[in-house]
């Protein structure tokens, strides 16, 4: 769990798309992640 205040770590996952979002080369702009725990699971 990160604290109020600490960067977040580099990661890169694809996106929405199936392109490559990387967290470093939108540094200095607002990024949003929203992502579904139970998303393409059985249940």
């Amino acid at each position: 769990m990160l604290e109020t205040g600490i960067k977040a770590p580099d990661f890169t996952v694809p996106d929405h798309d199936d392109e490559t979002f990387t967290l470093s080369s939108h540094r200095g702009r607002w990024v949003l992640l929203w992502w579904y725990p139970k998303a393409s699971t059985p249940g």
